[in-house]
Parts: C-alpha cells; structure tokens; sequence
C-alpha cells in the first residue's frame, strides 16, 4: 500500500530474446498486460515510459518474477514449435470497448496455424462490414503473439498489415505452418 492506504499498481518487465528478436514482457498483478517487438534500448524505454504514463506505477525490472518466468518460457516453447497456445493470466486494463471484444474473440477462437479474415471476425463480434475498425484493434494490440494478431488476414489472400512489421508476420504465420519458411 501505499501512504494514503492505497494499492499500488506493480508494474514488473523484462526482455527476452525469441525468435522474432527481442520482446519486452510487462506484467501486472492480475496478469500480462503488455507484449512490445523489437525491444531495442530505445523501443524498450518509450513502451517502459507508456506503460508508466497508463498504469501509474513506475515498471520495475524482474525477469525472476513468477509470471514473467512463466511467460519466458511459454514463449521459448513457443518458438521451438513445441507449443501452439499461451496459458496466461492477462490483463487487459491497457485496452476496452470494441477493441477488447475483438481481442477476446480473436484469442478465444482463432488457434495456432489458422487464420481469420478482418471482415470474418467484425462479423463474429456481430459487427459486419466494420473490417476496419478491426484493423484498428489489431493495432492496438497490447498483448501481441499472445492475442494473436498476427493470425488476422485480408480477405482476399493479401497478408494484411502488422504492427511487428510484415516480415515479423511472416515468421510468426510461417512458425504456425500458414505460409511457406521464407528461402533466405
């Protein structure tokens, strides 16, 4: 608690390295709540400062902390083919509304080496023909490969947009089984 008797926020992070590059994790009490791309120093330091501004606690370095080391090694697994879904607590206080619905019914119904439409999944949310807006979600994403955006597709076969950058999309949809290993 803190002086006035009131809970504070535990923000814990670390970086681990995965098969896309650097990752910074981020956790609160009631779960993960944030997955960054390509945590360079900077990259982690912005998203680190983010998180601060969001949840009004200073994020602490702590890769021992239980569900940091659990999510470390889920995502190990991850990367090693030996796993194909996360079983985390999350939390989901960086994101709401429409945004939160989409993200729910993306990690509840789209499994590991499948992929779903924009305008298919604004439909399952029984909001057809809002494609964009599910993109507008999608980018939102705080707790990305986790809630896996990277499975969101356009309609017509083109790869969509990522906010890893495509190439990380790639890997990840390869990783899956969704789209040939790239040949170099």
């Amino acid at each position: 608690m803190d002086s006035e008797g009131r809970y504070e926020q535990r923000v814990v992070w670390a970086v681990v390295d995965t098969g896309i590059g650097p990752l910074l994790l981020a956790a609160t009490r009631a779960g993960l709540v944030n997955v960054v791309f390509h945590a360079t120093d900077e990259v982690r330091d912005k998203a680190l400062e983010r998180l601060a501004s969001r949840l009004g606690s200073e994020p602490v370095e702590d890769p021992g902390s239980p569900l940091l080391a659990e999510a470390t090694s889920q995502f190990a697994a991850y990367f090693a083919g030996e796993r194909h879904s996360f079983e985390l607590p999350l939390d989901w206080s960086l994101i709401s509304g429409f945004h939160r619905e989409v993200l729910r019914e993306l990690a509840a119904t789209v499994p590991f080496g499948t992929v779903v439409g924009y305008g298919d999944l604004a439909g399952r949310v029984g909001q057809p023909g809002a494609a964009q807006a599910v993109g507008m979600a999608m980018g939102a994403n705080p707790l990305p490969v986790i809630v896996p955006c990277h499975r969101v597709v356009e309609s017509g076969g083109g790869i969509g947009g990522f906010g890893g950058g495509l190439e990380t999309k790639r890997r990840l949809l390869a990783l899956e089984g969704v789209l040939p290993e790239p040949l170099f």
